[in-house]
């Protein structure tokens, strides 16, 4: 079941039926969904995870359909709402078909080779001449449509860093260790031939975060000061130039200096919508037609509210909320736990807490309300916490004897892994 899970990753990140039309004339992704579906249905392994995250996310799900339900615009926001659920039905199966180590750690590095396999072929296509000019420069894009886009891909390859992290440390394999490297590599390539200024200063973020957390944090700090500068001289000059616009906007073409002021405008406009449409905002995917701009808003947090109003706020505020008690909670554990800090669950963790605040930081630079790493990365999340809390019932039960304050001792234990 874990492989299907993982080829549907593949469809939805690759998207081959948008890069060959003749596939996409087949619908080869529904068509394979609903045979993970019946699959799904017959298989003996599944099970409920329970976590009280499921309850912001369908919370949060309720709040979508309402909010889209009652829209002036909802014809234009159909695909953003149907697409969402989408993503919940995938959730929905990760977390019902992983609840072992094994299977965790199989569907996270999964998630990464599908992503490697997706960078290699963008970045195959870029070679072949397949790029986009914008800005005045040449950029990298996905092969696919959906999220292509130079801004929306490199976002999408720093989301997936911090779990190369995981897998780094948790890895033996000197096989396992050249392939990590030549993912990180890989990424912090299309990063930078995507120009997307957001993506870089988030695989900046991510970089900063890698060096403070190691414990050779100063022959990392070292490395970065040598290799950033060559890396920076390596690309070509509009590249440099797109980039140093990120510090001095005067260097670059007017429209990217336009382009940065519009994520800042985007939050404005946000505040404005929900201003109006306080309760529900103008619905999901509905931004154009309710601002009349051709652009979308460029900030999440306008979007949020724009979009979706306090019921949006709220419901995704409980999603926040949810992911800092599973973290908080899995840092209490790990003090208890003999499998130690350094076992996978804990640096999956490690991974998806910083994956989430990328998400919040780029979020100031792109509207990424609707993409699906909320929901995976909260899957990832929720099957860690339930591994580390049976790992830590059956060391309760074991170190204790069936005697009366034995069988206490046990009770508590099962209360306190919930």
């Amino acid at each position: 079941m874990h492989w299907l899970l993982i080829g549907y990753m593949f469809l939805f990140i690759h998207r081959p039926f948008e890069v060959w039309p003749a596939l996409g004339d087949l619908h080869v992704e529904r068509v394979y969904i609903l045979c993970v579906l019946v699959a799904w249905a017959m298989w003996p392994g599944k099970r409920w995870l329970p976590n009280l995250q499921h309850l912001a996310y369908f919370a949060f799900a309720t709040a979508i359909f309402c909010c889209w339900a009652i829209s002036p615009w909802a014809d234009q926001g159909q695909v953003v709402v149907e697409n969402w659920f989408k993503i919940l039905v995938f959730y929905l199966l990760l977390v019902t078909c992983a609840s072992d180590p094994k299977g965790l750690r199989r569907l996270a590095a999964g998630f990464l080779f599908v992503m490697g396999v997706y960078m290699l072929h963008s970045l195959r296509e870029y070679v072949g001449g397949r790029y986009t000019f914008r800005m005045g420069i040449s950029r990298m894009i996905g092969v696919d449509s959906s999220m292509g886009d130079p801004n929306s891909f490199g976002a999408s390859i720093v989301f997936a860093l911090p779990f190369a992290r995981a897998f780094w440390l948790s890895c033996q394999q000197k096989w396992a260790k050249l392939a990590i490297l030549g993912f990180v590599g890989l990424s912090i390539g299309c990063i930078l031939l995507t120009g997307s200024r957001s993506s870089l200063l988030g695989l900046i973020v991510w970089g900063s975060w890698i060096i403070l957390r190691s414990q050779h944090r100063w022959l990392g700090l070292t490395a970065a000061a040598i290799g950033a500068p060559i890396l920076f001289l390596a690309l070509p000059d509009s590249l440099q130039t797109r980039f140093e616009t990120i510090v001095n906007p005067d260097v670059g073409p007017e429209n990217a200096r336009i382009s940065g002021l519009g994520r800042l405008e985007g939050f404005v406009k946000g505040m404005k919508l929900i201003a109006v449409h306080p309760i529900s905002g103008v619905g999901p995917g509905s931004w154009r037609p309710a601002t009349g701009s051709k652009l979308e808003s460029h900030n999440l947090y306008g979007q949020l509210c724009g979009e979706m109003g306090l019921l949006g706020v709220m419901t995704f505020g409980a999603i926040l909320a949810c992911f800092a008690a599973n973290l908080q909670w899995m840092r209490r554990a790990v003090k208890r736990d003999p499998a130690g800090p350094q076992s996978f669950e804990y640096l999956l963790a490690s991974a998806v807490a910083m994956s989430v605040f990328l998400l919040l930081f780029m979020g100031n630079f792109g509207h990424n309300l609707f993409r699906h790493n909320w929901l995976w990365f909260g899957g990832f999340l929720i099957v860690a916490r339930y591994v580390v809390q049976q790992r830590l019932l059956a060391e309760t039960m074991r170190t204790n004897t069936w005697t009366m304050p034995g069988r206490i001792l046990a009770w508590r234990a099962r209360v306190a892994v919930r």
